[in-house]
Parts: structure tokens; C-alpha cells; sequence
């Protein structure tokens, strides 16, 4: 069955050419021209991935993305601006955007970020067995790998499935360091990636709120400056 991807962008002209290109690519689409109607449209019909826009009518893409995420939908977001400035862009990942990706940009970067997102959520989905018995014990955390759960001093930690993903990974080699770049590839599934990676530090700051008794002064997830990021080893 083709995936869906629900577009909500207030400029036919380029939703046209979203949906096209889309389309060539096998993808089924969905299109919502203001916040409102992409908000209804992605509680109604659950796409796959969700390209968002960030400047709309009746509801900006901040507020959709906002209202999805505290209604418990983990489908991902990619958005689209046409801003430059950083803080709209730290905003949106903050929210619970995925990724975003900055107009005018290029169909085929589009495409392979679409392609990305959906291929992360599938090998997720596809990894959990129905049985909690393969963990990780990592003194006060322990990481359920069968039921994707984290949880500290006993207690389940509420995480994004990218925050599970991040934790997971830099707690599979505890002490090694991982480059932003690195955590691009792994976790974001960009192979090869060269660019901004303001995403992982975001997701990084996120984590360690979730995880970390004072996130100032992190006991797990260690920053190795000029390096990257590390699971500190369990003592």
C-alpha cells in the first residue's frame, strides 16, 4: 500500500508540484491550504509523514505541530519555511518537528528526506518484538529493547521515538564518542549527511530535560566538545 503524505502548505502552486513529484515517487497525498484543515486532516487520516509549513492561515505550522504532538501522534514532520532566522527553526524541532527544510529547496532533497523519515519509522516499527525481556542495565537507567522503553531509578521515562532512538544508540557503546554527523546518519538515517545539525543538539537538550537529574550537569549524556556526544560508562 503507498504511504501517505499529508501536505499542508497555503500556496497551491507549490503544493501542486509537491504532490507530482510525490506521486512519480509512488506516494499517495493528502493536502490541507491552511492549519486548521492539516490539523484535521492528520487526526482524521494518520498519514505517514506530514510535510508542514510553517507560515499558514487560521493556524501556523508551530500550533499544528504542537497540537499533534500533545494529542500523542508520532507521525513525522518534516517543515518547510522560508525563513532563515535560527530560532524558528530550534522552535519547530522543539514542538516535535523531525526535520525541516528551508525554501527554496531542491525536489530532490525533498524527496530523500520524505524517503528517510519513513524509512526510520518502518525499521523502528519492524524491530520490537512482543516480549520485555532484552534490556540494557546502565545503573540508575535501564532501556527495555523490547518494548522501547526507558526508565530511571524504576520509573518509565516518557520519550519521543527519536529520543529513544538517540538514547539507545549512544548507550549501545558506552564512552564512545558520536559526532553530530554521525548521529545524523544513525539516528536521523541521512547517510553521508553534510549540513546543519542544530537538530541533534536540539534533540540532545530535549533528552537530557527528560533524563537528567540537573541537565546543566549531566550524569548520562556527556558533551566532548569539538567532538560530539557520549554515554557516560555506568559505574
Amino acid at each position: 500500500m503507498a504511504k501517505k503524505i499529508l501536505i499542508v502548505e497555503d500556496e497551491r502552486n507549490i503544493v501542486d508540484i509537491l504532490a507530482f513529484n510525490l506521486a512519480r515517487e509512488g506516494y499517495g497525498t493528502l493536502e490541507a491550504l491552511d492549519g486548521a484543515a492539516g490539523l484535521k486532516l492528520a487526526l482524521e487520516k494518520d498519514p505517514d509523514l506530514i510535510l508542514l509549513d510553517l507560515m499558514l492561515p487560521q493556524m501556523d505550522g508551530f500550533e499544528v505541530c504542537r497540537r499533534l504532538r500533545e494529542a500523542g501522534r508520532a507521525t513525522p514532520i518534516i517543515m518547510l519555511t522560508a525563513r532563515e532566522e535560527e530560532t524558528d527553526k530550534v522552535l519547530g524541532l522543539e514542538l516535535g518537528a523531525d526535520d525541516y527544510i528551508t525554501k527554496p529547496f531542491s525536489m530532490r532533497e525533498l524527496l530523500a528526506r520524505v524517503k528517510s523519515n519513513i524509512r526510520r519509522t518502518e525499521m523502528v516499527s519492524q524491530s520490537a518484538p512482543a516480549a520485555g525481556t532484552n534490556q540494557m542495565e546502565l545503573g540508575r537507567l535501564k532501556i527495555d529493547l523490547d518494548t522501547m522503553m526507558v526508565y530511571k531509578d524504576g520509573a518509565p521515562v516518557e520519550l519521543t521515538q527519536r529520543e529513544y532512538e538517540l538514547v539507545r544508540l549512544l548507550a549501545s557503546r558506552p564512552g564512545q564518542v558520536f559526532s553530530r554527523e554521525q548521529l545524523m546518519e544513525k539516528v536521523w538515517n541521512y547517510e553521508g549527511y553534510v549540513g546543519d545539525v542544530r537538530a541533534v543538539d536540539v534533540a540532545i537538550r530535549r533528552l537530557r530535560e527528560k533524563l537528567e537529574d540537573d541537565p546543566a550537569a549531566p550524569e548520562f549524556i556527556l558533551t566532548r566538545r569539538g567532538l560530539g556526544y557520549a554515554f557516560r560508562q555506568p559505574d
